[in-house]
């Protein structure tokens, strides 16, 4: 992509305002921590793999705007600003991951002097930058020996590089197939309310020149039913350790359909977002988002004042749906709770 969905220059994190897309390319100015889990929370940025990324650079950031010489004092604001921001999306885990990493990192440099901590801070998120992108590339090439020459994708949200660091998951392993002369063609689901697939996705398939389709979310089982889908391949905010994927609302529906009518369906995600110390997926925390996304549309309302809306952002997919998960080390298949745990044991 030739679009940065975040860069980190001069002490400022910049996140590309996703908000704003397709219609404009405008980026949000980071100063501090407390901009980033904004950017965050609002979902100016979205997608697992980057809202990992910036919580590092807020992490960073909460080191670079203390001007305090009392050691434990800075420690203890850097701690404050982990549990902010670890809060802002409860149900992606490569969130809390991403924290965590730094936060154990930051035990190994902590008797440093400050100034060197906030430096070795800032290097350890562009670490982790650029193994997001690293990742994705591995895992790309991975996944699109699964793909069929001339085959029909139906992908569903946004999982391209946007929703990372750079290249994406599921959508980089479609933009990988693409680059290997597979004669592919995209089903892309508006994915309503946010409508990351009509905004994000389809933006992306265009910058990239991948033949595509825009269908509204409620189209998909039409065109599976009539033998015009050949796999479904979305991403993942959280594999449980028995196989079990949160992703974004409307997955599940997919995965269904996929069995029903015996089309392989796919998980694209980084060994980052398997969480084995949550069993299965009822114990995943799901995001319950504003009534205004789901009454409104671009700032217009399109139903009726004073309703009662639930607008819940991910469902779950029971393991038995999926048929494989596709990681940067490699495709997992079932059992998956023997397979996950070997997989996470090899890092």
């Amino acid at each position: 992509m030739r679009v940065q969905t975040l860069y980190y220059k001069n002490h400022v994190l910049y996140v590309l305002d996703q908000l704003q897309l397709p219609r404009y390319k405008k980026y949000i100015v980071c100063r501090d921590w407390r901009q980033v889990a904004q950017v965050i929370k609002k979902m100016n940025i979205r997608g697992a793999p980057a809202i990992g990324v910036a919580a590092a650079f807020g992490i960073a950031l909460a080191a670079r705007e203390q001007n305090t010489s009392d050691r434990q004092r800075f420690l203890d604001q850097i701690y404050i600003a982990s549990k902010a921001l670890v809060s802002t999306r409860p149900t992606a885990v490569n969130l809390a991951w991403a924290i965590k990493r730094m936060l154990d990192y930051l035990e190994t440099i902590k008797s440093r002097d400050i100034k060197g901590i906030k430096t070795f801070l800032e290097k350890k998120a562009q670490q982790v930058l650029a193994e997001d992108v690293l990742i994705n590339k591995k895992m790309a090439v991975q996944g699109e020996k699964l793909i069929p020459g001339n085959a029909r994708v139906l992908t569903h949200c946004n999982a391209g590089a946007l929703a990372t660091a750079g290249y994406g998951t599921a959508l980089g392993v479609i933009r990988e197939a693409h680059k290997r002369g597979k004669k592919i063609t995209v089903w892309v689901d508006e994915t309503r309310p946010y409508l990351q697939g009509a905004r994000l996705t389809a933006w992306e398939l265009k910058e990239e020149k991948i033949p595509f389709y825009l269908i509204s979310d409620n189209m998909a089982g039409h065109f599976i039913s009539r033998g015009e889908v050949d796999c479904i391949i979305t991403g993942a905010d959280r594999v449980a350790a028995n196989g079990d994927t949160a992703n974004k609302i409307g997955t599940y529906s997919l995965a269904v359909l996929a069995k029903e009518n015996c089309i392989p369906f796919y998980i694209a995600a980084p060994c980052s977002t398997i969480d084995l110390h949550i069993k299965s997926g009822s114990e995943i925390p799901i995001e319950e988002r504003s009534a205004e996304e789901v009454t409104c549309i671009a700032g217009k309302r399109i139903a009726p004042p004073g309703i009662k809306v639930k607008n819940p952002a991910f469902d779950v997919t029971p393991h038995k749906y999926i048929t494989a998960i596709i990681t940067e080390k490699g495709i997992v298949k079932k059992p998956y709770l023997k397979n996950l745990k070997k997989l996470k044991k090899s890092l």
